[in-house]
């Protein structure tokens, strides 16, 4: 009886730390990629459990969501975690917001391009491969991972013009692909601007490959908008794959972690696909 208790004790505290070590994703190093008059940026980095000098991965990118005022790099934790535990590296940004930095989505999109930029030119460093660069995001961080594929120009004064911001494959949850009033935000870009950074208004050929999740019943950025940005993007000669989520709304896809959900089914099913879309054009990790 006394051993069986004291297995019974031995499980339970197994089991709180289990339980811990899954909600708790930290990320194995901060820093800064980005100085802005509003203050520092920073990058959170999840790093493969077996990453070393000679490696040359894939690494991932991701941008919260929160409208361009708000939000939290922790929302793509417990993905980073994911992709770092397939052998990716992988990265949460952080990126300016009207309610802390008195920005624009503008600002967001030069600091997704800034971001972008800074992981390629410091490929080596990272033990990554600048050619298999893949930006991520949800919702405004959607929009800004779409833009550093699909916009022209909002390359930030100084930086090095000679490292292309522009990733090699892009993952958007519920994004933020129209900013005029068929979409969502021309409040924030204001009407005389509001096809600068709207991804439907600027596909040309050329656009990295790009996987999209989106709901059916998103009443924030309708499914609508992606339907037709995958349609563009096919019409114009580039790679787009949408997957609807029939009767889901905005920020379906969130994990338990951030969300505190009692299922991940969504999320492991996101990332599960995510890792197939990329291995089927050749950006798998060893």
């Amino acid at each position: 009886m006394k051993t069986s208790k004291i297995l019974l004790t031995l499980f339970f505290i197994s089991f709180s730390f289990i339980v811990k070590g899954q909600v708790s994703f930290e990320p194995d190093s901060t820093f800064v990629y980005k100085k802005t008059l509003q203050g520092d940026l920073n990058m959170h980095v999840f790093k493969p459990s077996n990453h070393n000098v000679l490696d040359k991965r894939p690494v991932i990118v991701f941008f919260f969501g929160g409208g361009w005022v708000g939000g939290n790099p922790k929302q793509f934790y417990q993905q980073a975690r994911f992709f770092a535990d397939k052998n990716y590296l992988a990265i949460s940004a952080e990126y300016r917001v009207g309610n802390k930095h008195k920005t624009t989505p503008f600002e967001c999109v030069n600091d997704g391009k800034s971001a972008i930029g800074w992981v390629r030119e410091h490929a080596d460093e990272l033990r990554i491969d600048p050619g298999k660069i893949i930006a991520s995001g949800a919702s405004a961080g959607g929009h800004v991972a779409a833009c550093t594929g699909v916009i022209k120009g909002f390359e930030e004064e100084g930086e090095n013009l000679n490292i292309s911001s522009i990733p090699n494959a892009m993952i958007l949850f519920n994004p933020v692909v129209d900013t005029t009033e068929k979409g969502y935000g021309m409040a924030k870009v204001g009407e005389s601007r509001k096809t600068e950074i709207s991804p439907c208004e600027n596909v040309v050929i050329g656009i990295p490959k790009t996987l999209i999740f989106h709901g059916t019943a998103d009443k924030t950025v309708p499914f609508e908008n992606v339907e037709r940005f995958t349609k563009l993007m096919n019409e114009a000669g580039n790679t787009c794959e949408l997957i609807p989520f029939e009767g889901k709304g905005h920020g379906f896809f969130n994990g338990s972690y951030f969300r505190k959900r009692s299922t991940d089914e969504i999320f492991n099913f996101t990332m599960n696909t995510s890792i197939e879309f990329l291995k089927e054009y050749d950006f798998k990790a060893e």
